[in-house]
């Protein structure tokens, strides 16, 4: 793919041009949407939870952080939000005090009573699946925090030594231990191919050179493409790049469920070429990455020395413009919001990330009129309207001087932006356009007054001064609709019962809970069961059965020695709630007392929650 930095297009213009000048050699994004980042720290403490006695956004004292996004769903996706980053769901070290980054066990949801609690500070795998659920009942893609970096919350020295619970309580019998030679120290070498540096929150793991060959490797994409097929989600977001082999990278990101599945890494570093050297020679192009230098070297500069930079530079700036199919934009992040924060005229960095190529990235705590939040809802809403409507394929720039850059979007109903850093004075500006002769255009942000291009095509824009970041102009040609349709998706989720995990295997003696799922009132359930039949006699079998919200019993099948794997039991839900799949072994053989299996449900969730719920 041929590409022109920064300084190439820079180069061939003079910086107070006007006309029609360079169009990007980079092609389109080729993901469209805007990404919701859904959570936020606040220090080393996660989101409100109710395990300290705090409510997320003001909800029902039992509401976990899971509920509380769940019933922003359809509200999210009406305000344009095509996809969803949740935050490390995998209980930590620090139990409810976790944020998720110091992960304990690979195979613990919020399932297993471990390190003091069942629920992580984010709530139940129960209520983490029902928030899948209801996000993509509202036709919202969700992605993962993938930690694969670190463990925490070992044993022995070094504290190298972990051992899980398993499905019935027990410590020593959950799935994947680990031991010291899994991590990193002297006398197991740094893996290769690692960018560096590696800056490690606890114990490394060593997926290339852990002992014995591959057992670290193969454990964790196990766990991940076990939790992937648990959830039923559509990508990740790679935590810490910089501190994992691309060996591993590559191998995992292409591997069982997690195969095409979008992936973006936090390669957290200014260095342009650092991070698409990580992009194309480390990952084969495999994964996308946060624009880190747009963010530093461009966004909050400009924000926060408002008047002193020099908006020349953001002519195809970052990842952004050299690679936008692989940039994923941001203004802000729970990092940096905690230590390098933008401070001042943050809506400006908004507007530059919703109307440029690349996938933009809304963080939480800037978006959310939760307490404590910054309620900046209404102009961002604005601004993705603009690029979920207006904004797409390649930018030519129009107009740069030290305080004004234009440019133009050129797919679509085209879309002329210009965005002004000086805070004591508004510009008036002249620009060739694609829009083409006495064309009306309208300002979608509501800050200046709608003009007519004239016979040249040409357009006359006045751009506000930049009062809280409000400096900029979104011009289209009139007419744009509002409001974003709703596709709604079923999920699929498995459901793996085996001793060593969180879902105990069929029983002789009574039925064992294999899960509960929301489902919406009318839609059909479908459970597919495949199970092992090791050592089965004519005499064994297995009855699944789909109890109603009220605990009543709607279907059930016996599946024996004969019944072919996958076959599906189904229902119709009379009501939205909880329905209840449970499952029970009988006359099973000694060798195998209680046989695994795997349930794959699959069911359409309420695109809300009612009260109480």
């Amino acid at each position: 793919m041929m590409r022109c930095s920064r300084l190439t297009f820079a180069g061939a213009v003079l910086a107070a041009s006007i006309g029609t000048l360079l169009v990007t050699l980079a092609p389109p994004a080729v993901r469209g949407g805007v990404l919701l980042q859904g959570y936020y720290q606040q220090g080393i403490a996660g989101v409100p939870s109710p395990a300290d006695g705090a409510h997320p956004g003001g909800d029902s004292p039992a509401d976990f952080w899971w509920d509380h996004l769940a019933k922003q769903a359809k509200a999210l996706r009406e305000a344009g939000f095509t996809a969803i980053w949740l935050p490390p769901m995998w209980k930590g070290e620090r139990g409810t005090s976790s944020v998720g980054f110091d992960l304990f066990d690979d195979y613990d949801l919020g399932s297993k009573n471990q390190k003091g609690t069942l629920p992580t500070r984010y709530g139940t795998r129960e209520q983490l699946e029902r928030c899948v659920a209801i996000f993509r009942a509202n036709g919202i893609d969700v992605y993962i925090d993938l930690v694969q970096n670190q463990r925490l919350g070992g044993e022995g020295p070094g504290a190298f030594t972990f051992r899980y619970a398993d499905a019935f309580g027990k410590v020593g019998g959950g799935r994947f231990p680990k031991d010291p030679n899994c991590f990193h120290h002297e006398g197991i070498p740094e893996d290769p191919n690692v960018p560096g540096p590696d800056i490690s929150f606890g114990p490394d793991l060593a997926p290339i050179n852990g002992k014995p060959k591959g057992y670290v490797s193969s454990g964790l994409k196990a766990s991940a493409d076990w939790m992937t097929r648990g959830l039923g989600i559509q990508g990740y977001r790679f935590d810490n790049a910089k501190g994992i082999s691309t060996d591993f990278v590559r191998d995992l990101f292409n591997s069982g469920s997690l195969n095409g599945k979008f992936v973006v890494g936090e390669f957290f570093d200014g260095d342009l070429g650092k991070i698409e050297n990580w992009i194309e020679s480390g990952t084969g192009g495999r994964c996308s990455a946060f624009d880190f230098p747009l963010r530093f070297n461009f966004l909050k500069p400009m924000c926060d020395n408002a008047g002193f930079f020099d908006m020349s530079q953001l002519d195809h700036a970052g990842l952004a413009g050299t690679d936008p199919s692989h940039a994923v934009t941001f203004v802000e992040n729970h990092d940096l919001d905690r230590g390098n924060p933008i401070v001042r005229n943050k809506a400006q960095a908004y507007a530059y990330i919703l109307t440029s190529e690349g996938f933009p990235c809304v963080f939480y705590k800037d978006y959310s009129t939760d307490p404590g939040c910054f309620g900046m809802k209404p102009i961002i809403d604005n601004l993705i309207f603009v690029h979920e409507k207006i904004a797409a394929g390649p930018t030519q720039q129009r107009f740069k001087n030290h305080d004004i850059f234009a440019f133009e979007r050129m797919g679509g109903a085209h879309l002329l932006v210009g965005l002004n850093n000086n805070g004591n004075n508004g510009a008036t500006i002249t620009v060739d356009t694609g829009f083409g002769p006495n064309v009306k255009l309208h300002d979608y942000t509501g800050h200046s007054g709608d003009v007519q291009t004239d016979g040249g095509g040409q357009a006359t824009i006045s751009i506000p001064r930049n009062t809280n970041g409000l400096g900029y102009v979104c011009y289209s040609r009139e007419g744009i609709d509002a409001g974003f349709p709703i596709d709604a998706r079923d999920v699929t989720q498995d459901y793996e019962g085996a001793g060593d995990l969180d879902i105990q295997p069929a029983d002789n003696t009574a039925f064992v809970q294999v899960c509960r799922v929301f489902v919406d009132s009318g839609r059909p359930i479908k459970g597919e069961l495949h199970f092992d039949t090791t050592g089965w006699t004519n005499e064994t079998s297995i009855t699944l059965e789909i109890d109603g919200p009220d605990g009543t019993k709607i279907t059930s099948r016996d599946f024996d020695n004969g019944t072919a794997q996958g076959t599906a039991i189904s229902a119709n839900a009379a009501q939205t709630g909880f329905y209840t799949f449970k499952i029970r072994s009988a006359n099973t053989p000694a060798a195998n007392p209680k046989p695994s299996y795997k349930l794959t449900a699959t069911y359409r969730a309420p695109q809300e929650l009612a009260p109480g719920q």
